[in-house]
């Protein structure tokens, strides 16, 4: 008889975001329906077609030493501390580093580092530029220095595909946990790109609300008057692990990721592709062994565009039918990109874990041509029956990603 292959648990959760700078404070800022969405007062925002952001507004030096501010571009910031929370809650695992990995992805990695020595370059010159530069910048920097951090030295992997990167993410490292190449695997995504050239190029393509007299209002998904997504910064992060290994040392488990599918939809760099949508969903469900009846609510990508929430709800929609709860979290938070689908992830481990499924903030009034059951209430209690949510993660380039998550 063949082996079962190993279950991969979630025994850790760590993020920060607009919304938040923990979980609890995300979990109940969602709960209250509130946004993490204001108005940019930076200077370099003055000439914008957009105003508004998601912005964090911790300060990130009270949580990292001088040396590690001073080092690391924000994305690798934000993805250390989000990092550490969750390996707090986790317990620390004693565990073989060659059997530790971190798989974090990014859309853009250290891109605000990349325009910050661009431009000391050509205004100071080339003495100026910080010795830290190469490193700031690398794509894999969050990965690396939670390795660092941590002591991983099982691998440390990069997903870089667009807004999918951080649930693909966890794809991989729950296939690292199920292949038997890890015991322990930190996982999940992270992105900082509010910055004026991210926001120029999204507003170039009519991708992004213009909303900027109503910020709080502006990210809207599913309602009929969306006009694009707020581009914001943050990241999510798990720490998953094989559960034997969970279970010897008497850690408390907080759900599970039963199954995921990663696709490419081979159409266009931008345009999804609803066949493809439905396609990942499926492949997802059939690795966790799952019927569409088993998912108990959906966590759509939905980031408020106009053509992209339409496209996912009618996919959803053939999947899932019309009465499976849906709700996207964006509302609250604006869009995290490579950040977005772990976020996501954590939110669905908290839902499952309480009970209670957060609402989708500023939906006024549904788009008529969905047929879907959108939560709108701040907050939607869950049947006891509901032990399985999936989330959505779709990227530029095509990139499609579905995970199955279960609670404890």
């Amino acid at each position: 008889m063949e082996t079962p292959a190993p279950r991969a648990v979630v025994t850790g959760a760590g993020t920060i975001n607009p919304l938040g700078s923990t979980v609890k404070e995300t979990w109940e800022g969602l709960l209250d329906g509130r946004s993490g969405i204001t108005a940019l007062d930076h200077d370099w925002a003055e000439q914008l077609p957009v105003k508004i952001a998601g912005q964090i507004i911790a300060d990130l030096s009270e949580r990292l030493s001088t040396r590690e501010m001073k080092r690391m571009d924000r994305c690798g910031q934000l993805a250390l501390v989000a990092a550490r929370e969750a390996w707090t809650q986790a317990g620390s695992p004693d565990v073989d580093p060659e059997r530790f990995a971190v798989v974090i992805g990014s859309a853009y990695g250290g891109l605000g580092s990349t325009i910050e020595q661009d431009r000391t370059l050509n205004q100071s010159g080339p003495r100026k530029v910080s010795p830290h530069t190469l490193t700031r910048l690398m794509a894999n920097g969050p990965a690396a220095w939670v390795s660092i951090d941590l002591g991983a030295r099982g691998g440390a992997r990069t997903p870089v595909s667009a807004c999918a990167s951080g649930a693909e993410a966890i794809v991989q490292a729950a296939e690292l946990i199920r292949s038997g190449a890890a015991d322990v695997v930190i996982a999940g995504g992270v992105d900082a790109s509010v910055n004026d050239l991210v926001i120029s190029g999204f507003a170039q393509i009519r991708a992004l609300s213009t909303r900027s007299d109503d910020p709080q209002r502006a990210s809207r998904p599913f309602d009929g008057g969306r006009d694009g997504f707020v581009l914001a910064e943050g990241a999510g992060v798990v720490v998953l692990e094989r559960e034997e290994h969970a279970r010897a040392r008497g850690a408390a488990v907080l759900g599970a990721v039963a199954g995921g599918a990663v696709t490419s939809d081979a159409n266009d760099i931008v345009a999804a592709d609803p066949a493809m949508q439905r396609r990942v969903m499926q492949k997802a469900l059939t690795s966790a062994g799952m019927e569409p009846a088993d998912i108990g609510f959906v966590h759509a990508h939905a980031t408020s565009t106009p053509v992209g929430d339409r496209l996912e709800g009618q996919a959803i929609n053939d999947v899932f039918g019309t009465d499976v709860p849906v709700t996207s979290t964006k509302g609250h938070t604006g869009h995290l990109l490579g950040g977005a689908g772990a976020l996501a992830a954590v939110v669905v481990l908290e839902a499952l874990r309480t009970g209670q499924l957060p609402g989708t903030l500023n939906v006024e009034s549904l788009d008529p041509e969905l047929d879907l059951n959108v939560v709108t209430e701040a907050a939607h209690a869950l049947p006891a029956s509901a032990r399985a949510g999936l989330v959505n993660a779709f990227g530029f380039g095509g990139h499609s990603v579905a995970l199955v998550i279960t609670g404890s």
